[in-house]
């Protein structure tokens, strides 16, 4: 389908940014000429000029945004629109710019007396920047010289060079064959593999995993040597920036500290019991002498078939939604009627899904809407982080509005949660129970579990290198291997395609993001929990989260919904919700 043939009501209306490129493209040049802050450089020591800094940098930010956001969701609308294109990669060169022009700020506050940092703090005229600058003052120690600083930012692509070229492999590269599939032969995709895996043609996904591994475990030699390149580049990193290792250079980065990181590997591992009795139901369930990696995601439940129109979907996910009060309501159906989403897949257009938020403008989300129950969930994750940085621009200075990855999927998870809790109370179809009972048991296996024997690899495979061991092929994959047994347990075959899934995971050429899904879904599983155990006191409390922006660290913000990572009682909550959630599934099983 072609843009132009999609119904106004189900694009959305980035007017609301820019009402015409006219305006987008006055803006863009006229910030250009703004691009100038060269006469504050080497006076910041002073109260009065550091203030005007500030507010400058603010309000030449504040425009940015709105520039380079409209390009990137024209951009995204279709890609094969070269005017739009262009206006991207313009604004994201102009951004590295920026960044570059600004090198002198951290470096120059980093050399002021603590004396005088503190004494901001207290200066109310700096309450707008009270968070970042007890950020400075933790950093001083770790920040360079200003001409350090500046040559770090210049390398700024090449130190990205590896998650580009394993980007250049996975998507464009990679040598995957092609199969037959619904009487037709088609190329073996990243997308069609999942669809696949997800089928009950078992002799099918056998012939798929094994040729979409084939094209990886081919290329192992050279997707090890870019691994093990940018893990080194993370070692560079945190020797140059003075940290004692890349895992907590990367927690300060997130102002985590390093105990919850720790808390989520110990309660996943305490409790991987439950996984194995998860893994050996499936087996028992499919039938099969010996499970492989490639029936794990197999359908359990036949006879279910849940389809949703778009409208539908979106009116079920309101309703799922209904413990989070009116106001939360209201601002669901306002995202829905004054076109805050962009629903049809579309040539050209960027696939997956996401949410975006631009100062002056309500947030926005991209869709590629299908009548699955998956998409269905989707719409309720996307809006939950439309209505957490609607919330947090609302109530929180433009300098403290944007909240650090680390929260960025709880609310998110949030609403995916309570709508799952709301269908299986509805339900009345004792088929569809189980259905939605597994689907819950596989989110929880692969964002919390899975999510978690990432970050446990990733932290070991670091502390190698650290160590100055060489991180071969051979290292890599019997890393990986003993890992995933020790999560996965005996019910399941281990064989050498599974030992190299790690060279084929995106997010480990981007080091230490993967445990924010996993601290993501245990915040969410609480917070979701209280809110029907508790009500209003709960609701409340989420709410004080949701507007919290970056007014501190991200789990001093989590304490205020009732959640702290800090300790272990939070995750031990989301394990047993996983074995009570599997109790429940195993009952109605009859197993």
């Amino acid at each position: 389908m072609k843009r132009e043939q999609v119904k106004e009501r189900y694009k959305w209306k980035i007017e609301d940014i820019y009402p015409s490129d006219e305006e987008w493209e006055k803006d863009f040049e006229n910030l250009q000429s703004r691009l100038d802050f060269s006469a504050y450089a080497g006076k910041l020591g002073d109260k009065e000029t550091l203030l005007k800094f500030l507010k400058a940098n603010d309000k030449f930010n504040y425009t940015l945004e709105r520039v380079y956001v409209y390009a990137h969701m024209r951009h995204d609308e279709d890609a094969g629109v070269s005017k739009y294109n262009s206006y991207y990669l313009k604004v994201s060169a102009f951004a590295s710019k920026c960044a570059t022009e600004l090198a002198f700020f951290e470096p120059e506050m980093a050399g002021q007396s603590e004396e005088y940092l503190n004494s901001l703090l207290t200066d109310k005229r700096f309450s707008d920047y009270d968070y970042s600058i007890k950020r400075l003052i933790a950093r001083k120690p770790h920040v360079l010289s200003e001409s350090e600083e500046r040559i770090i930012g210049m390398s700024g692509e090449i130190l990205g060079a590896f998650y580009d070229s394993f980007s250049m492999i996975d998507n464009l590269d990679l040598p995957l064959p092609e199969i037959e599939w619904e009487g037709e032969k088609v190329k073996l995709s990243h997308g069609l593999y999942g669809v696949i895996l997800h089928s009950d043609d078992r002799e099918k996904r056998r012939e798929c995993y094994e040729k979409y591994y084939s094209a990886y475990t081919g290329l192992i030699n050279t997707l090890t040597s870019v691994y093990y390149g940018n893990v080194k580049k993370d070692v560079f990193l945190s020797k140059v920036y003075k940290y004692n290792s890349c895992l907590e250079h990367a927690l300060f980065e997130e102002d985590v500290d390093r105990v919850v990181y720790d808390n989520l590997i110990k309660a996943v591992d305490d409790n991987l019991p439950a996984m194995h009795r998860y893994i050996a139901d499936r087996k028992k369930i499919l039938g099969y002498d010996k499970q492989y990696f490639y029936d794990i995601y197999a359908p359990l439940v036949d006879g279910v078939s849940v389809k949703y129109s778009y409208d539908d979907a979106y009116d079920l996910v309101i309703k799922g939604l209904e413990p989070l009060g009116k106001e939360y309501l209201q601002l669901l159906r306002k995202g829905y009627e004054e076109r805050w989403v962009d629903v049809e897949e579309t040539e050209g257009k960027r696939g997956g899904a996401y949410s975006i938020g631009v100062p002056g403008a309500h947030p926005f989300v991209l869709l590629n809407y299908t009548p699955t129950l998956s998409d269905v969930f989707t719409i309720a994750h996307e809006m939950g982080h439309s209505l957490h940085t609607y919330y947090s621009q609302k109530n929180q200075p433009f300098a403290k509005s944007d909240y650090k990855i680390f929260v960025a999927e709880v609310a998110s998870t949030v609403n995916e949660t309570l709508l799952l809790k709301y269908m299986l109370r509805q339900a009345t179809d004792e088929n569809l129970k189980k259905y939605l009972l597994n689907y819950y048991l596989d989110s929880i296996r692969a964002t919390l579990h899975r999510q978690t024997m990432f970050a446990e690899f990733e932290s070991k495979a670091h502390s190698l290198a650290e160590k100055g061991e060489p991180l071969t092929k051979e290292v890599l994959c019997d890393l990986y291997a003993g890992i995933g047994k020790k999560y996965y347990g005996d019910a399941i075959e281990h064989d050498y395609n599974i030992s190299c899934e790690w060279a084929r995971i995106p997010h480990f050429y981007r080091s230490f993001y993967v445990y924010k899904y996993a601290t993501g879904l245990t915040a969410a599983i609480n917070i979701a929990k209280r809110i029907l155990e508790e009500g209003e006191p709960a609701v409340k409390d989420y709410f004080k989260f949701l507007s919290g922006g970056a007014s501190t660290d991200p789990v001093s913000l989590l304490k205020l919904a009732g959640v702290d990572l800090s300790k272990t009682a939070p995750f031990e909550v989301a394990m047993a919700e996983f074995e009570q959630t599997l109790t429940e599934f195993e009952r109605l099983m009859n197993i």
